[in-house]
């Protein structure tokens, strides 16, 4: 089966896989503040070609394409990288380490914070989970 891709250009369906798993893994890249950086530095970012596929790749904000994304980061990276500003300033080494530091102390802290906001009295002792749990009325137990 073929279908037209962006630029109108037929394609197999091995090929669309091949372009799903490229940009798919392109854009959890965008997740790491280092290879932003890096992309910075070889002028990436004053390519208007390469603008334009940054553009392109706001799809991968809609449901269908979420679902797929291991690294949810990269989104609020993608929408940085539509302001010349932030694409500017990114080249910058200290820039990315700080928002990389900023980054691995959300990290850090968020497992903490998570927890507190699920068991505010602390975490539940198991022999409280398992009386909490429903009896199957269907499951007889032996005599």
């Amino acid at each position: 089966m073929t279908s037209k891709n962006v630029f109108g250009n037929l394609e197999t369906e091995d090929q669309q896989r091949l372009r799903f798993q490229i940009e798919l893994e392109f854009v959890q890249c965008l997740a790491n503040p280092n290879y932003l950086n890096f992309l910075a530095q070889r002028g990436f970012f004053k390519d208007t070609s390469f603008i334009n596929y940054i553009k392109y790749l706001q799809y991968w904000k809609e449901p269908e394409y979420v679902k797929f994304l291991m690294y949810p980061m990269c989104l609020y990276f993608l929408d940085l990288l539509q302001y010349e500003h932030f694409r500017r300033e990114i080249v910058n080494a200290q820039c990315s380490k700080f928002i990389d530091d900023q980054a691995v102390l959300l990290w850090q802290h968020y497992t903490r914070r998570r927890t507190k906001l699920l068991y505010p009295d602390g975490f539940p002792q198991p022999e409280t989970v398992l009386q909490e749990q429903p009896q199957n009325p269907t499951v007889q137990q032996p005599s």
